[in-house]
Parts: C-alpha cells; sequence; structure tokens
C-alpha cells in the first residue's frame, strides 16, 4: 500500500505534455524554460518523476554510445556555482573533483552532456536558490542561462512559489522561464474523480464511494485540497480499514484521521 503509485489528473497530465513538448523542441539559440511551482507536498515532484519515467529512461543506441535524455538533479541547498555543476555531474555517475574550478566542472558538465545527448535537465526544490545572497543567485541564473545557450537545451525547475522571486533578479531570466502553477484542489467535479481513481489503488475489499459528496467534502476540509494530505489521509484510513477487518473507509474512520489536518505547514498529531 506504501508503494508509489501514479494516479493521473488534467493538471498533472498537461504538465507532462508541456514537458514531452520543450523536450522534443527543435534547436535553437534562444530555448524555452520552464519554472513548475506550488505549496509544498502538492505533487510537483511525482510529477517530474513520473516523467523521468516516461521520458528520462537511459539506453544504447545503435552505435552503442550511451544516451540520457533527461537529467533530473536535486537543486543545491544553497546557490552557489560550483554546487551547481556538482548537482548535475552526480547525476551521471562519473568521478569529480569538487575542488576543481568552476571552468573546470563545467567543461565537465558541457562534455557529458553533449556524449550523452541530453535533450533536457530538471532541477527539483529549485527554491533552495533562495539561501544565498542576491549575487550568489544571479550567478547560477547566469550558469543557467549558460548552460540553456552552450547545450540549446531547456532547463526545468520545480519548487515552491518562492522559487518565482529567483527570476526576480534579472528581466533577461524571467523573460526566459515561463510559469505554471500546481494549484490546490477546488471542491469540484475534478477533485471527485481525483478520489474514484484513488480508490481504484486502495487495496479495500469494499467499496467505499469517496466521491459522495459528504464524503469528499470531508476529505477536502481535512486535506485543504493539497495532494500529498489527500493521499496520506486515505493511505493511513486504508491501513485502518485493514487492521480492524472493516475493509471500508466511511465518515467515522476519516473523522478520527482529522488530526492529520496540516496547520501552517506542522502536522498536527494528537498523543
Amino acid at each position: 500500500m506504501d508503494f508509489p503509485r501514479w494516479v493521473g489528473y488534467p493538471t498533472a497530465q498537461k504538465i507532462l505534455d508541456t514537458l514531452q513538448g520543450l523536450m522534443h523542441k527543435p534547436q535553437r539559440s534562444r530555448m524555452p524554460n520552464l519554472l513548475i511551482v506550488g505549496d509544498p507536498n502538492n505533487g510537483k515532484t511525482t510529477i517530474l518523476e513520473r516523467f523521468e519515467e516516461l521520458c528520462g529512461q537511459a539506453y544504447v543506441d545503435e552505435n552503442s554510445e550511451p544516451v540520457k535524455p533527461l537529467l533530473v538533479c536535486q537543486s543545491p541547498p544553497y546557490a552557489d556555482e560550483k554546487s551547481f555543476y556538482c548537482a548535475i555531474l552526480q547525476r551521471f555517475f562519473t568521478p569529480y573533483n569538487e575542488r576543481d574550478t568552476p571552468i573546470a566542472l563545467r567543461a565537465q558538465v558541457l562534455h557529458l552532456c553533449r556524449a550523452c545527448k541530453v535533450r533536457m535537465i530538471a532541477f527539483d526544490e529549485m527554491h533552495s536558490m533562495l539561501t544565498g545572497t542576491a549575487l550568489k543567485q544571479r550567478e547560477v541564473m547566469n550558469v543557467i542561462k549558460y548552460l540553456c545557450n552552450e547545450l540549446k537545451i531547456p532547463i526545468v525547475g520545480f519548487g515552491t512559489r518562492d522559487a518565482v522571486r529567483v527570476l526576480h533578479h534579472d528581466p533577461q531570466h524571467a523573460s526566459r522561464f515561463d510559469v505554471v502553477k500546481v494549484p490546490l484542489w477546488d471542491l469540484d467535479q475534478n477533485f471527485q474523480q481525483l478520489l474514484a481513481s484513488f480508490e481504484t489503488i486502495l487495496p479495500l475489499k469494499k467499496p467505499s464511494e469517496l466521491h459522495k459528496p459528504e464524503l469528499c467534502r470531508l476529505i477536502h476540509t481535512i486535506s485543504e485540497g493539497n495532494l500529498g494530505n489527500v493521499h496520506r489521509l486515505l493511505i493511513e484510513c486504508a491501513r485502518e480499514a485493514i487492521d480492524t477487518g472493516n475493509e471500508v473507509i466511511d465518515k467515522s474512520l476519516i473523522e478520527s484521521k482529522s488530526w492529520l489536518r496540516p496547520t501552517r505547514g506542522i502536522r498536527e498529531q494528537s498523543l
């Protein structure tokens, strides 16, 4: 039950389609970039992992050469040019010297990206680059612009809404990035469809009909429309339904998990 499973929904599919379109754009001097932002725990990283699963698997081509079409990196915990290069090099699983100069590390990054025919670089947790001086943030953004221009590939970032602030240091950077938001869920038909889809992957023997109005409203109230909160709430409910032998998620069970309601980003738990 705790194994990750993909539950598709319209916003996620639109983002996946957009990413695939970007990856297959013809090379040109100014490639478009994308920044995908949203509240914490609202499905951004899951979308990135799904995209990597669909389009980012490394392989060996007909010339027996390695191809890594998508490079997914974790943003360094602070804005720094060398750390940025090292984050990329780690994803090639190749030796590199952290003591090298930025110029040497940059040359290694460019060589490996070209050798492995990288078509897109994606950075998760891009808001981490806000940790650092304005000068350091601008430095890293200039690195992104340089890589995009030199390799003629799109750069994609995933992060919280704060990540948009990284683009504000220079109008040139802002003009290169389109921003797509992953919104919280409204209490509407789409949310009902999400719950219906989610129920199909829960290993319960009895139907819970989570999409019905009463349960739907209750789940939305507790989760506040946050996808990660919905996921955790339903998994906890399903686990207890199995442990008790009831094999169904009902109103009383959901209400008993109301302690999962987030409060200003902190989860409260009853003791």
